[in-house]
């Protein structure tokens, strides 16, 4: 038998509103985005029943805002008393999106339910054998908590047996997300405890395997298109001698996708489509049944190129994914959808190869690869565009934004494309 076992969650932003999606997105796929993180916690809830694990740790963030609303606090509370009816404790922490000074309804938690405050304290796992197993926790008591947190831990009256931390904290100064209670795993380690169930990273991360054991479980739902890839919680065990396993359980409803399809060596539109549906069905394949929310690159040189530059092909592939994916009038069926289709190929033509040319499509290679490398002349570029950029007709199709470097670069090249393609094209034609 385990000296004990628990799920380790995190980031749960119950109710939060999903970003990155088309106004125009179908009902089914608005639906089952509403309530996707409320599915995400059901499933939380269930594998914890399941798997008669000991206790529910939630590392911050239960909430997607301070002023949280009343249906994400009831469907909250409802879990962790079905859980406390079961027999199985709950700990739970509040991070930078739900602070302590948040509005809150004035419900009851269950009696199995552990709430920390402002301050670190410590609470035992086992109320019958309190030198067992105890969680040390702390809740930030406003959003902006700047201050490494770690040496309140230290300062906590450690109990023996197995200790662990419930933060929500940035460890390492991950980019990716803002400076809360910044620390370090060293920092971590200096505390004397054996786990740390933190929260605040969305992805999942086991950035020390033992003697602390630290843990992102990431969030359990993908919430926008940077989110991708499968999302859950773990089941940690600890065994007789403080030996720490892993298991990670995808808890995710709806998952976010990023697929390529090459265009290289496709001749034929029917060949382009199928390398689409090909793409997809693998998506499909590997969500095991969940939805998916996906956005889909096409890249490479190829003859098609011409095709997918005409107006309205790329947004006719886009509807036709759609339409093929979209569940049928049975409910609860997975779904896969399309939110953006993006064309990024360019026309089989070797730049290089036409450069050594003495035409008027060898002149044009040349002049472009001299003006893509010459500063002062891209500046003349911008110079002149900004004309342009400052008709008021123009204004609203430019979105009053004058090209970067880069994306100056980035028309020229495309633009060079297209022209010497047309060329070649019309060359080859002739």
């Amino acid at each position: 038998m385990a000296r004990l076992r628990f799920v380790h969650a995190a980031d749960l932003h119950l109710d939060s509103p999903f970003r990155g999606i088309r106004s125009e997105a179908p009902e089914y796929v608005a639906d089952s985005l509403r309530r996707a993180t409320f599915d995400a916690y059901e499933n939380i809830v269930a594998l914890c029943l399941r798997e008669r694990v000991d206790a529910l740790l939630v590392a911050g963030d239960v909430y997607d805002g301070a002023d949280r609303s009343l249906r994400a606090q009831l469907k909250f509370v409802d879990g962790l008393t079905r859980l406390d009816a079961a027999g199985l404790r709950s700990f739970v922490c509040h991070g930078n999106h739900d602070p302590l000074d948040g509005w809150e309804a004035r419900l009851s938690l269950p009696p199995g339910c552990v709430r920390f405050g402002p301050e670190v304290t410590g609470e035992p796992v086992f109320a019958d054998e309190p030198e067992r197993a105890t969680v040390y926790g702390v809740s930030y008591p406003t959003r902006e908590v700047r201050e490494n947190l770690t040496p309140l831990f230290t300062q906590a009256s450690l109990d023996g047996g197995f200790g662990i931390g419930l933060l929500h904290a940035n460890v390492g100064g991950n980019s990716n997300h803002d400076s809360y209670a910044p620390c370090f795993v060293t920092d971590l380690a200096e505390t004397g405890l054996d786990y740390w169930a933190l929260g605040h990273v969305h992805t999942r991360q086991v950035l020390r395997q033992e003697r602390p054991t630290v843990v992102y479980p990431g969030n359990p739902q993908g919430r926008h298109p940077l989110e991708t890839g499968e999302r859950g919680v773990y089941l940690v065990e600890v065994d007789d001698y403080g030996a720490v396993s892993l298991d990670f359980h995808p808890v995710d409803v709806v998952r976010w996708e990023t697929l390529e399809v090459g265009v290289a060596g496709l001749e034929a539109e029917q060949e382009l489509i199928d390398a689409i549906d090909s793409a997809a069905a693998s998506c499909a394949e590997y969500a095991e049944g969940r939805s998916v929310v996906f956005r889909l690159t096409l890249a490479g040189r190829g003859p098609l190129h011409r095709w997918l530059r005409s107006a309205g092909t790329v947004e006719e592939l886009r509807e036709r994914v759609n339409e093929r994916y979209a569940p049928s009038t049975s409910s609860g069926q997975a779904w896969l959808w399309c939110e953006r289709i993006q064309a990024n190929t360019a026309s089989p033509v070797d730049r290089e190869q036409v450069a050594q040319r003495e035409d008027f499509a060898g002149d044009l290679a040349r002049l472009g690869g001299e003006l893509r490398g010459d500063p002062a002349a891209l500046g003349e570029l911008r110079d002149a565009l900004r004309v342009l950029y400052a008709n008021s007709n123009a204004a609203p199709y430019l979105r009053n934004h004058l090209p970067s470097d880069e994306e100056l670069l980035e028309l020229l090249a495309a633009a060079e494309d297209e022209c010497l393609a047309s060329l070649v094209h019309e060359e080859d034609e002739g």
